[in-house]
């Protein structure tokens, strides 16, 4: 892999460390926006360090994603509950992709080894 593959985190809750620690044991690169409120800034964060993609993470698991859509015309599926639905959104192209409240390892894990394999 010639460049590592960047992805942004903003949760709602300011919570998603366990998914930067998936995002790194796959090989990529973490970046997680603090505080409260940081869904609302995927996109922002996303153009600004040139991301691969991004996961947001609310209750509903839309606003982070459809704000950055709204701003920035990236693609997006929202709503997701699911490790396996967010690797079925990344192999749609979906460039953010919303869930609801779910900070685990895996899916940090499991949603980088997809990127990656994608890109060939």
């Amino acid at each position: 892999m010639s460049k590592q593959v960047k992805v942004v985190i903003g949760d709602r809750l300011g919570k998603g460390q366990n998914i930067a620690k998936g995002i790194e044991a796959a090989g990529g690169i973490a970046i997680l926006i603090p505080g409260v409120g940081a869904d609302m800034k995927v996109g922002d964060t996303m153009k600004k360090e040139e991301a691969d993609f991004g996961l947001s993470f609310c209750g509903s698991g839309g606003a982070g994603a459809v704000t950055a859509k709204t701003k920035y015309g990236y693609d997006i599926e929202f709503g997701l509950r699911s490790v396996d639905a967010g690797i079925t959104a990344l192999r749609n192209g979906k460039k953010v992709i919303g869930f609801g409240f779910m900070d685990i390892e895996e899916l940090g894990r499991r949603m980088t080894e997809e990127y990656i394999k994608l890109q060939g």
